[in-house]
């Protein structure tokens, strides 16, 4: 094989039932033969892409580049449909971080934008579009949420609807090596979590309502609008549509990067553990009985920034229906793991160049399912899966 995959694959466990000791050890290693994919370069030239997405039953297919653009792709032509690089900052970890369509979206036109402002603080903003139309104009976008930003790194970012019709927000521990401001274990703060909130409502003059179950709706032991927290910088997360189970991808910082599952039902309140531990590593002192350990694990001598992804359902990928896709910013490789069972171990998605894809910074599907990455300045259509040696294991094929 190419490389050697060494994985930790964690056993799930469930929520609140943690790690909990200092010797915590992944359960399994695996080196598997990795499985054949076909990668396409669907569009290129972007500068500093993040993100492809499609609305909901849309066939338009859209690209979100850091400095403030968005572009509608359609084969090898692109169109800007969306400017805001006046609006924000953008260098290193800020800019353009996220997009989200409403649901009714071909019915209402609202979209949902995140990125760092001026003052490199946290802003989302909902957009309304024109049925139809070729370019938004962003001068009407309305303000949804605002947090404040201590540091430069660790924006988070990522937007979503859920399964639920409400709105996650993903937000990092606010920067700084090791958690500096405590923000991980501090559910009373936005930072180091994913929020869920409800966009189609509004209570006591504010932009949005909050769900009645949400772990902290109160606002007695957390902040209201906290959903998972216990997150370092959590880049791309994703709710399987089949399950409802919320997988995150967690970046690390010396010696772990990680990959956490939360079973619907289990996801409200779960406490992903940083900064007391970086993976299973314990990484700080402290009560951590409560936390969650991650499901996939892997140390810096296999890469240095997960990207999180998403399950693939269909889109014409059989060898990977019911796999979660992620992959790794630094060496752009892409790995797949069961979604029902990631103690069975991790193997590797392997392009048919034989050459990795440069700076991988996220996976999406467009409304038919098809899968593809952005990585470096380019769009990338993953298809045609195939085991590089030997058969497909059952059921798989």
């Amino acid at each position: 094989m190419r490389l050697s995959l060494a994985f930790a694959i964690v056993a799930a466990v469930a929520v609140l039932g943690g790690c909990g000791r200092d010797d915590a050890a992944p359960a399994t290693m695996l080196d598997a033969d990795p499985i054949s994919v076909r990668v396409d370069r669907v569009a290129g030239d972007f500068g500093a892409p993040l993100l492809a997405l499609s609305p909901p039953d849309d066939p338009r297919l859209f690209v979100v580049e850091r400095p403030g653009r968005v572009w509608r792709v359609d084969g090898g032509r692109r169109d800007l449909y969306l400017d805001l690089s006046d609006e924000i900052s953008e260098g290193g970890e800020r800019g353009l971080l996220g997009l989200a369509f409403h649901p009714e979206f071909a019915v209402n036109g609202r979209l949902f934008v995140d990125y760092t402002d001026p003052e490199g603080n946290t802003r989302v903003d909902e957009i309304r579009a024109r049925p139809g139309a070729e370019r938004l104009d962003p001068a009407g976008r309305r303000l949804v949420l605002r947090v404040d930003q201590p540091e430069a790194n660790h924006n988070g970012g990522h937007l979503l609807f859920g399964p639920d019709g409400y709105l996650y927000v993903g937000l990092g521990d606010g920067g700084g090596g090791g958690d500096p401001n405590d923000n991980g274990q501090d559910p009373r703060t936005p930072l180091g979590a994913i929020l869920r909130i409800d966009v189609d409502a509004r209570k006591a003059g504010e932009p949005y309502a909050i769900p009645d179950d949400n772990p902290f709706s109160d606002g007695r032991d957390g902040a209201p609008e906290v959903f998972v927290y216990g997150l370092r910088n959590p880049w791309r997360f994703n709710v399987d549509a089949a399950t409802g189970d919320l997988w995150i991808g967690d970046v690390g910082q010396d010696e772990r990067e990680e990959v956490s599952v939360l079973r619907a039902g289990e996801v409200a309140g779960a406490n992903l553990g940083w900064p007391l531990r970086e993976g299973t590593r314990r990484n700080r002192d402290g009560d951590d009985s409560d936390t969650v350990p991650p499901v996939v694990e892997y140390g810096h001598d296999t890469g240095c920034s997960v990207t999180g992804g998403l399950v693939s359902r269909g889109g014409g990928l059989p060898a990977l229906n019911g796999r979660y896709i992620f992959g790794d910013y630094c060496t752009g490789r892409i790995f797949a793991v069961s979604a029902a069972d990631p103690s069975g171990g991790a193997v590797e998605l392997l392009p048919d160049s034989g050459e990795p894809l440069s700076e991988l910074r996220s996976f999406g599907t467009d409304s038919a399912g098809r899968l593809y990455a952005v990585a470096g300045d380019g769009l990338f259509r993953v298809s045609g899966t195939e085991r590089a040696s030997g058969p497909l294991p059952p059921g798989e094929g």
